[in-house]
């Protein structure tokens, strides 16, 4: 009988021979023939770190939207930038073009970064809840040992605070680092290993153990936690919708679409959603998987918070929060030549680059929450899905 096992090479797995026959493999055992899948740029030796049983590539297509103007502190003041998004959503760029328009000319996109950490939520055991309580006592006044310990483990991460929450006879905690340019789980796992490893030595105590993650930091998940605290960055994009201009360009008036923001905040909270905007996660995805980042990341940094505001003269106050948002233009899959290009495209390479790429994203994504609220309101939701959206 024929060995079931995928085909693996321990001592060099990331081969064209190696890729051609783990295809040959799926193609006796299945009947389909992966040629399109085998058509790939990406040499094999730029792979490991990133796959394994590597058979070839997904190609997504990339669409290019802009010039969206942008105010950030590492964008601008008033840059234009064009922005790659991978979809096979036919419609999504078109739309997402449209808002950097209105952006554009409404005078861009004020852009601000609030903070920026990556957690990790270690919990500490004890018999009782007051030596949980006297223990978090502890931990504030031998942070400087336990920040030491968890520094020592990276050359870019930094121990910047830990929160404490207290549940019977267990103190959860959520430990913040700074992580450089990178989206930092990896390294922020490690240092928190090495902080509870230097706690559990130096605690005189009745520690009775630690487990390494309590799931408070919400890995791949949205909490209400992390939209109140934050997880990777907090970053606002905000603008001020002209009357003329927004009614010329969009066919909808700042009043309409003030109100249909209050229809659907209203909508939002009765189904009990993570967000009271429209649809972040289609413009994260199209950049994520343009720029390389870990897909699975959208379902923690679609969650946002839109606010508007009608004013005295007309204008419209438009603000999106993304509380959550996880981003980096180091490690994972940013380095890959796709992706490269497309962070390149945007000048998001090279040290000190994560907070433009997160401004140029807080931009994108509001452009795609104004374009969308105006084809609600004009009515042209359905006729433009209709006229790009359908494969001819």
């Amino acid at each position: 009988m024929a060995d079931p096992r995928i085909p693996r090479n321990r001592d060099n797995d990331y081969t064209a021979e190696m890729m051609a026959a783990r295809r040959d493999f799926a193609r006796a055992r299945t009947g389909v023939a992966l040629d399109h899948v085998g058509r790939t740029t990406i040499g094999p030796d730029r792979l490991p770190g990133n796959i394994e049983n590597a058979i070839g590539a997904a190609q997504v297509p990339i669409g290019l939207a802009g010039p969206l103007t942008v105010h950030g502190e590492h964008v601008g003041p008033g840059e234009d930038v064009y922005v790659p998004m991978a979809t096979t959503e036919g419609t999504l760029v078109a739309s997402y073009n449209r808002g950097m328009r209105l952006l554009r000319e409404c005078g861009g996109a004020r852009v601000t970064i609030v903070e920026r950490y990556m957690q990790r939520a270690p919990v500490f055991h004890f018999d009782g809840a007051r030596d949980a309580r006297d223990f978090g006592v502890w931990l504030d006044d031998n942070f400087d040992g336990v920040k030491r310990a968890a520094d020592a483990t990276t050359s870019v991460g930094r121990l910047s605070h830990v929160e404490r929450y207290s549940v019977g006879a267990m103190l959860y905690t959520r430990m913040n680092f700074t992580t450089g340019d990178a989206a930092g789980q990896n390294m922020s796992g490690k240092a928190a290993n090495a902080a509870c490893q230097w706690i559990a030595d130096h605690y005189q105590g009745a520690l009775k153990g630690y487990t390494l993650s309590g799931a408070i930091d919400t890995d791949k998940k949205h909490s209400q936690l992390n939209t109140i605290h934050s997880r990777g960055a907090r970053v606002v994009a905000e603008v001020v919708l002209a009357p003329d201009k927004t009614e010329a360009l969009m066919r909808a008036t700042t009043t309409q679409l003030f109100r249909v923001r209050n229809v659907s905040h209203t909508g939002g909270m009765l189904a009990g959603t993570s967000s009271n905007g429209l649809h972040a996660a289609n413009g994260l995805a199209a950049l994520f998987i343009a720029t390389g980042q870990d897909a699975a990341n959208v379902a923690e940094s679609q969650a946002s918070i839109s606010f508007v505001d009608l004013r005295d003269d007309g204008s419209l106050y438009w603000s999106l929060t993304l509380p959550s948002l996880i981003m980096a233009t180091h490690g994972g899959g940013t380095g890959l030549p796709t992706q490269a290009e497309c962070l390149a495209l945007m000048g998001c390479v090279g040290t000190g680059k994560v907070g433009r790429l997160l401004e140029i994203t807080a931009a994108t994504v509001l452009a795609g929450e104004l374009s969308l609220s105006s084809a609600i309101v004009a009515g042209d939701w359905v006729s433009s899905h209709d006229e790009l959206g359908r494969n001819r």
